[in-house]
Order: structure tokens, then C-alpha cells, then sequence
């Protein structure tokens, strides 16, 4: 009876220490409240009060230093002069006033919020359940170990209340991965390969053709689309200065699309078609109609986990297991977010302290 006693405690210990250990590899990042009823240039002053000013400079600094080509440190200094002309509002007077109150030279700032715009590597699904319920998950991954710690929930409020909010990182005016409550979430994923000569392009059509950055296209979503479907209108036709894809998840049955994207308009749009069997759409970094290259096999596995889950199980705890799996969610995978416009309490969003591993 007691050996028995033993080990049924041995047992237990060994499971809590187990589940504990999981627990240990996912946490949740701090939230920040953003008021837009401020001034641009003091809106993220909150920030000072979670992260120390000379972490965020050296953070900062890493990330620049692995992304971003040396020639664009002396191109931005026209930039820095005429920030206004370049750079429109409240985008110019938040990264102004990260850059005072922050910390940083204002330059770096300009040039931290467009590193960002290369290389999202990610994974995004939008999945509807047989109730028409519509979930919408997605992994995003970039070659920064740092950023982890660099993660944050951003509420964006409006006379107090939230008119809508994302995850981003500390230093970044823009957003990768939104929701609008009882609207819709956005999410967005690379298109494609980027390589260091693209940052002229990229570079020329944020200045001089005055085209958006992809994430601030997602935030301007966010904050004026009135529903799905002017989401959609708006992510698909407005100038963007790269390729990229932008998954949409609305509140009502049906209203789930992956949009590809030009810079200049909507190569593809890809809803969901639950009557015929398109319950979920599964976008990673290459165009759907096309096979990924040899050695991604992030949509594949995704795929046969969705149907193995089957519709009448899917929910934002099953969206997020298939989420966990490797390489849907792989070794530079910095977080993990779930949620459902029609039930924006559940906004979850789980750093991925080692990343997954096979």
C-alpha cells in the first residue's frame, strides 16, 4: 500500500513537473495602453514603464544590425530631415517621440520600424467551425531571438474604451497581427523571399511613391474599416510597399480571406467556401496556388491537422494545437496568437520562449 502510495506521488510529481516545464517554454507578454486622444509624439511613453530605455537601445541596435544594409543608415539622413515630408501622421510623431522618450536617435527609430517590414516569416489560418463560428490563429516568425523579449499586447483606446488592439514590439509603431472587436482580425504574413536589394525597392516606394508600409496599412485597417468586408476593400487596393498577405477573419459565417497582395493591388483572393468543403485556409510565405519549396513543410503539416481536427472540433484550443506543431511552429517562431472578432475577450497571445522544436 505504500510502495503503492509512492508511486502514484512519483507519478504526480513527475506530471506537474512535466506540464510546468511547458508552461516555462510560453508566457504572456505585458499589455500596453495607447491612448490615440494623445498627441502622436506621447502616445507610447508608456513603454518607459515596462522596458529600461539602454535594453531597448541595445535590442534595437541587434536588430538593425542583422537586417538591415549598411547603405540605408546614410540614406535615411534626408529622412531624418524632412520627417514630416516623408513620413506621414501620427506615424512621424510616434516614432519622434519613441525616439525622446525611448531612447535611440531618431534615425535608428526610422530605420528599427522598416527593418521590421522584411522578413515575417509566418504561418496564418482561418478556419470556421460548423456554427459558423470563424477563429483565426497565426505563428509569426523572424531570425531575432531578441524579440521575444521585445513583445507586447498593444490596446489602441479611444475615449477610454478599446478601439481595437494587436501584438507588436516595443519601438514599432505598426502591426503585424490585429484585431477590430466584433469586426474583424487581421493578420499578415511575407510574401515570398526577400533579398537585400529589395530594400530599394521598398525604400522608394515608402518615400517617393508614398506607399504604406504593410503593417501600417493593417493598424489604419484596423482602426477606421467599419466591417469584413471594407477590411478587405481597403487591404486589397491601397499602394503597399511590398508584396505580402493579409488573412482576414470577419463575425459572421463565410467571412475568412487570405488576399495576396502586389504592391499595387490584390494578385489573388483566396475565402473561405465552407458549403464546398473550404472550412480553413492555411497561408504561410508562398502563394496557395503554387507548392512551397521542397524543404517547407509548415502547410502541408498544417493541412493534415486541420482535417485530422475535422470542423466540428475546431476551436481556438485546437486552432492553437495545430499551431504548436513543428514546423508549423519552429525554431525562430517568436509568438503564437489566437482569436475570434465575435469574441475579442479571447485575444490570446503566447511568446514561444525556445521557439518549437522537432
Amino acid at each position: 500500500m505504500l510502495r503503492n502510495m509512492r508511486t502514484w506521488l512519483l507519478l504526480q510529481c513527475a506530471l506537474f513537473c512535466c506540464c510546468v516545464g511547458l508552461r516555462l517554454g510560453e508566457f504572456t507578454p505585458p499589455t500596453i495602453n495607447i491612448s490615440l486622444d494623445q498627441d502622436p509624439e506621447v502616445r507610447w511613453k508608456p513603454l518607459s514603464q515596462y522596458f529600461d530605455p539602454e535594453y531597448l537601445k541595445n535590442a534595437s541596435a541587434q536588430v538593425i544590425d542583422s537586417t538591415v544594409p549598411k547603405w540605408v543608415h546614410q540614406a535615411v539622413k534626408p529622412v531624418v530631415l524632412a520627417l514630416e515630408k516623408y513620413i506621414p501622421q501620427p506615424y512621424a510623431g510616434e516614432i519622434r517621440g519613441l525616439a525622446e522618450h525611448v531612447g535611440g536617435s531618431l534615425s535608428d527609430a526610422i530605420i528599427l520600424n522598416f527593418a521590421y517590414e522584411v522578413s515575417a516569416f509566418c504561418t496564418s489560418i482561418v478556419t470556421q467551425d460548423q456554427n459558423g463560428n470563424v477563429y483565426h490563429g497565426r505563428n509569426l516568425d523572424y531570425p531575432h531571438p531578441v524579440l521575444r523579449n521585445l513583445t507586447i499586447n498593444v490596446n489602441f483606446l479611444k475615449n477610454g474604451k478599446i478601439a481595437y488592439q494587436g501584438t507588436s514590439f516595443a519601438g514599432y509603431v505598426g502591426l503585424w497581427t490585429g484585431q477590430s472587436p466584433n469586426k474583424f482580425t487581421v493578420s499578415g504574413d511575407q510574401r515570398g523571399s526577400e533579398h537585400w536589394w529589395n530594400w530599394w525597392k521598398n525604400w522608394v516606394s515608402a518615400f517617393l511613391f508614398q506607399r504604406s508600409p504593410v503593417s501600417w496599412l493593417v493598424r489604419e485597417t484596423l482602426e477606421n474599416a467599419e466591417d469584413f468586408l471594407d477590411a478587405v476593400l481597403r487591404l486589397s487596393k491601397v499602394p503597399i510597399i511590398t508584396g505580402v498577405y493579409y488573412i482576414v477573419g470577419g463575425v459572421r459565417a463565410g467571412e475568412g480571406m487570405v488576399i495576396t497582395r502586389d504592391r499595387t493591388g490584390p494578385a489573388d483572393l483566396w475565402s473561405l467556401e465552407p458549403i464546398n468543403g473550404g472550412w480553413y485556409r492555411v497561408e504561410t510565405n508562398f502563394d496557395h496556388w503554387r507548392p512551397p519549396p521542397k524543404d517547407d513543410h509548415r502547410r502541408e503539416v498544417a493541412n493534415k491537422a486541420l482535417n485530422a481536427t475535422g470542423q466540428d472540433h475546431i476551436n481556438m484550443e485546437t486552432l492553437y494545437k495545430v499551431l504548436s506543431l513543428y514546423p508549423v511552429c519552429n525554431g525562430i517562431t517568436v509568438y503564437t496568437t489566437t482569436m475570434s472578432a465575435a469574441a475579442p475577450d479571447k485575444y490570446n497571445t503566447l511568446i514561444r520562449a525556445q521557439g518549437c522544436q522537432p
